[in-house]
This record gives C-alpha cells, structure tokens and sequence, in this order.
C-alpha cells in the first residue's frame, strides 16, 4: 500500500547542523506534496518555533497539518484550527516543578503563547532553546502558573547531570506522564499517551489512513513512539543507535539530504 502520509522530525533529521533546509530535502517536499502526500511536521518545539520552517517548505496550505509540543498540540496550519490538544495541569506542573529543584535541574514550562521558567538564573538551556524556537521567555513563580495554559514540561542542563538525574526521577512519575530525551540536554514532560506516535493515529484516523499508508522519520527518543507506530519507520544515520534497531530504513544524516533520500527511494519511486 503506497505512503500517503509522511511525519517529519526537525532538529536532527529535517534540518542539517547548520539548521538548514537544504534545496534537495525542500525539492523532495514539493515533488511528494505535488504527488498528494500529506507532509506532516512532527516536533518537540512549540508552534511559533515551526511557523518559518512550515512557510519555507510551502506547508500552510487547506489540508496541511503539523504537530508540536511531542503530540501534545495537532493543528491545521492554514487557519491555526485544534484538532487535538493535550496539556498539563497545575499540579502536574506543581510536581514537576518541586522535582526539578530536588534534583538541581533547571525547568521551564512551554505554552503557546511562550516559555515560564521559575528558575531566577534562567537556565542557558531554556535560553538556547527560546532563541531555536523563536519564543518569549517569562520570569513567573509556581504560584503564578495556575491559569497556564501548560502543555509540556522540559528540564535542561549538561547531558551528563541529566544523565544522572534520570534514575532519580520517582516510577510514579515515569509511569504517569510520557517522558522523552529530545536532545542530550533535553528532557520533555508530556501527559501519559501523549506523544508524536498518539498524535499521527489521531490525525490519520481523521483523514482516513490507515497506518500501513503511514511514514516516519526521526533521529531521537522522542521519536521513538511515532517510528513504533507507522507502517514505515526510518531513522536517520545520526540517529540514536537503539532507534535504529527498530527501524524499517535507516536513511543517510541530515547532512547529506537524508530526507530527501527517503522520499525518492521510499515514498515516490
């Protein structure tokens, strides 16, 4: 059955190291658009970080979808129209927010309209990732979180202090909320079965597809639940070893156009 939707990650897999589209990877987009495949940009980030990619690959057409926040947020892009959301609630943030200061983690939490971050020495983390996903960052305290809108969680710092918080994080947490590596430095906190692979049966189920008609591809653990549930899962050569274990395809690195790659040898041909 041939591929009629195809979920897209950015950092790692879209985008070379240099954060670029490169005109081969653009080309591919266009020809499998042209050819009535649904591009679906599948993402960790917020919507205002996607919103200049979604332009430049000519994705904000009638009929054009894209995911943010690692599932938590799925929404036309022409008219900004909500088919699925899914946040956090005030004592979700509560708990994490206690948590992080236990474990000497820098946190902030993500919303539309911006990044809240108790931490009064904002984390560089938190500011490296503002600046990448072009969002406001806002000094609030827990007690002034309680009418936002928070829909995921992020704790940033060193991999290797991330590294040895992990095992400290409490099973009633792990195994209450989604929890995801999206980058060495990148911890992300999303509800329980919230996540990329929920996101595209959700959407493919509203356009009809079945998940054979399905494509993903990714580079990192919060990719992993949409390469489990896709007909065909691709995971980029820079990818994280244990994702390629699961792979149907392992495609070339974001720095030689292994999107496009994917979508000529797999998609069109």
């Amino acid at each position: 059955m041939s591929i009629k939707l195809v979920a897209i990650d950015i950092d790692g897999t879209l985008l070379n190291s240099k954060h670029e589209i490169t005109p081969e990877v653009y080309q591919a987009i266009q020809d499998a658009k042209q050819a009535g495949v649904k591009i679906v940009i599948a993402t960790g980030r917020p919507i205002s970080g996607v919103r200049r990619i979604l332009s430049e690959l000519n994705l904000l057409d009638e009929g054009d979808y894209v995911i943010t926040f690692n599932g938590g947020l799925v929404q036309e892009t022409a008219t900004g129209n909500e088919v699925v959301k899914k946040g956090l609630s005030y004592a979700d943030y509560l708990e994490w927010e206690y948590l992080s200061r236990q474990l000497g983690l820098p946190m902030h939490a993500s919303s539309k309209d911006g990044m809240y971050t108790a931490n009064r020495n904002i984390g560089k983390y938190t500011v490296y990732e503002a600046q990448l996903v072009d969002s406001p960052v806002f000094y609030r305290t827990p007690e002034e979180m309680a009418d936002k809108d928070v829909i995921k969680i992020m704790l940033v710092d060193e991999p290797e202090k991330l590294d040895v918080a992990l095992p400290q994080i409490p099973a009633t947490l792990t195994e209450s909320f989604t929890v995801a590596k999206s980058a060495p430095f990148y911890l992300e906190v999303t509800p329980k079965n919230v996540n990329k692979g929920e996101a595209i049966k959700q959407l493919s189920a509203l356009l009809g597809l079945s998940m054979d008609q399905t494509m993903a591809i990714g580079d990192q653990e919060n990719d992993r639940s949409m390469l489990e549930v896709v007909g065909t899962a691709v995971v980029m050569e820079n990818g994280n070893p244990d994702l390629k274990k699961i792979a149907t395809h392992i495609t070339k690195s974001n720095d030689e156009d292994g999107v496009a790659h994917v979508i000529r040898e797999w998609v069109l041909n």
